[in-house]
């Protein structure tokens, strides 16, 4: 189970992410078992990504100086064979978003995409109406888009909303389950890009590692909704189930 494979391993996740969600993103990859560092300036990313085991890039709360650590970081991970994970936040709520996930796809070559519909609608430059960091509503083939991403980019699509989609060009699957509750509270999709970059850090089967860090987020979301009805609850009990799980597998 890649809960547990991630609290063996205590993989070091360096991430590069937005300061809305840094503190969950922390204590949710140290409720695992792994070890996060939040580190993004331009004069120590570099350092830094040399002793992670993947590498996290959120643009969640972009700026010109992130932006710089995020290609420097990248390109050396690259060099180092680090698997890095992008998480394109509002990708297409701006053109200065849009035009930086374009930027880094073509300047770093990602292990995998996590997003929801409107980003990948943004990164597959179909018309769509995204709504703030919301996934907004438009018109997509998802299964067909993800997958011609997956292939451009030789890299894993996942998709996540009611039902997750991950692909990786070739193989795809469908994940369901979970709660609404979920989208109540800030910053549970961004933890699931650094948890994912985790799973991918500990493995050889990064499809299948995925797969299961899809479904056992689903169930992580059930459980948490099962035990609180207070929306302030809710992170915790997110929390909590991660740390179980992590310890303790599926009942």
């Amino acid at each position: 189970m890649i809960f547990r494979t991630i609290r063996k391993k205590n993989p070091l996740i360096h991430c590069i992410t937005n300061y809305v969600v840094a503190n969950f993103q922390a204590n949710g990859l140290l409720a695992i078992g792994a070890s996060p560092v939040m580190a993004d300036d331009s004069h120590e990313v570099e350092e830094m990504v040399t002793i992670a085991s993947g590498l996290l890039i959120n643009i969640g709360t972009l700026n010109e100086h992130m932006k710089e650590s995020m290609l420097l970081a990248g390109k050396k991970a690259n060099a180092l064979g680090i698997p890095i994970i992008l998480d394109p936040v509002a990708a297409g709520a701006t053109t200065y978003r849009k035009q930086t996930v374009r930027q880094l796809l073509k300047e770093i070559k990602f292990a995998a995409i996590r997003c929801n519909i409107g980003e990948l609608a943004a990164i597959a430059n179909v018309d769509w109406q995204q709504k703030g960091v919301d996934s907004g509503h438009g018109s997509i083939s998802l299964e067909i888009e993800a997958k011609q991403i997956a292939q451009l980019n030789n890299c894993i699509v996942i998709v996540t909303g009611e039902k997750d989609f991950i692909t990786d060009g070739e193989h795809q699957q469908w994940i369901t389950g979970g709660n609404p509750q979920m989208t109540e509270v800030t910053g549970t999709g961004c933890l699931l890009s650094a948890i994912c970059c985790a799973a991918y850090a500990t493995g050889n089967k990064p499809f299948t590692q995925l797969v299961d860090t899809l479904s056992l987020y689903k169930k992580v979301a059930e459980q948490a909704a099962s035990s609180t009805q207070y929306i302030g609850d809710f992170q915790i009990a997110v929390l909590n189930e991660l740390h179980r799980l992590s310890k303790d597998g599926v009942e």
